[in-house]
C-alpha cells in the first residue's frame, strides 16, 4: 500500500513541478522583454503551461479537450465535411442514440459527415465520430449504418486511441516522464485517426462493445454480420475492413455473440426508409 500511495505522490509531484517550472519561465519571459505587452493574469499563466498530458491517467475532460484540437486540425487541413443538413441530423440522432446507450455515455459525442466516396469511418478520442458519405451509400438501411457508428464508439468507449498514442509517442521518443506535449500529441492523433492502425484485440472489442450498444439502442445486430459480409463483396475491401483481424473471423465472433445473448429481432431494417432519409446524397 505504502509503494502504491508513494508512485501516485510521485506522479502528482512530477506534474506540478512541471507545471510550476512553465508557470516560473513564462514569468520570467514576460517580466525580461522589454516590449510592452498586455497584463496577463496568473490564470492564463497557468492555462498556458499547461502543455503537457499524461497520458497514463488522463481525465475524461482533458480527452475531450485533445479530441476536439484533432477534430479541428482534421476539419481545417484533413478531411472535406458534407454541409447538408438534412442528412448531418440524421447521422447526428442515430449516433446520439447510440452513444446514449454505450458503456461510455458520460461524455460529449460528435458525428460528423466527411464528404468522400470511399467507404469509411473511423474515430478519434474524446467523442469523434466520422463516417464518409460513400459508407452511407453503401448501407442499406439504417441499422446496418448503426452498426458500423457503435464500432466506432466502441473504440471510443475503451480508450483504445489513447493507448495507440502512447505506444506511438514512446516509439518515436517524443514522451518524457511528465508526459506528451500538446502539439505533438495533436499531430499523433491526426495521424492515427487517417491511419487506423487498431489492433486485432482492439478490433474484436470494438466489434464486442458496439454490438451490444446496437442492441441496446433497439438495432437488429444481425445488421453488423450483414453490413460486413455485404462488403466483402466488394472489389476491394473498404478500409476500415481491411485492417487486422480477417473480417470473415469478426463475422465467426459477432455469430457467437448474438447466439450467446439469444436475443432476436430489433429496428432499423426498413430499406426505403433509410434511402429517403439519405435522399440529398443520390
Amino acid at each position: 500500500m505504502f509503494n502504491s500511495f508513494s508512485s501516485i505522490y510521485r506522479r502528482f509531484y512530477r506534474r506540478w513541478l512541471y507545471l510550476l517550472l512553465s508557470v516560473l519561465v513564462a514569468v520570467g519571459i514576460s517580466v525580461g522583454s522589454p516590449q510592452k505587452t498586455p497584463a496577463i493574469s496568473l490564470f492564463d499563466l497557468l492555462i498556458q503551461g499547461v502543455q503537457i498530458f499524461q497520458l497514463s491517467n488522463i481525465s475524461d475532460q482533458e480527452e475531450v479537450q485533445l479530441g476536439k484540437e484533432i477534430n479541428q486540425q482534421l476539419v481545417s487541413s484533413e478531411i472535406q465535411l458534407y454541409r447538408n443538413p438534412n442528412v448531418n441530423r440524421y447521422v447526428n440522432q442515430i449516433g446520439q442514440k447510440l452513444a446514449a446507450n454505450s458503456t461510455r455515455s458520460d461524455i460529449p459525442y460528435t458525428f460528423q459527415v466527411v464528404n468522400n466516396e470511399s467507404i469509411n469511418a473511423f474515430a478519434t478520442m474524446g467523442g469523434y465520430v466520422y463516417v464518409t458519405t460513400g459508407l452511407l451509400k453503401a448501407a442499406d438501411n439504417e441499422a446496418q449504418l448503426a452498426s458500423v457508428i457503435a464500432h466506432e464508439i466502441g473504440h471510443i468507449a475503451s480508450r483504445h486511441s489513447i493507448e495507440q498514442m502512447r505506444q506511438r509517442a514512446i516509439a518515436r521518443g517524443v514522451t518524457t516522464a511528465a508526459g506528451l506535449e500538446r502539439s505533438t500529441a495533436v499531430q499523433i492523433g491526426v495521424d492515427l485517426a487517417l491511419q487506423r492502425p487498431n489492433s486485432r484485440q482492439d478490433e474484436f472489442e470494438a466489434d464486442q462493445r458496439g454490438l451490444r450498444t446496437l442492441g441496446r439502442a433497439g438495432y437488429a445486430q444481425s445488421a453488423m454480420i450483414a453490413f460486413m459480409q455485404k462488403l466483402l463483396q466488394q472489389r476491394s475491401l473498404p478500409t476500415f475492413l481491411s485492417t487486422h483481424p480477417a473480417t470473415s473471423d469478426r463475422i465467426t465472433a459477432l455469430k457467437s455473440e448474438i447466439n450467446s445473448q439469444k436475443t432476436y429481432g430489433g429496428g432499423g431494417l426498413n430499406n426505403a426508409a433509410y434511402e429517403a432519409k439519405i435522399q440529398p446524397l443520390s
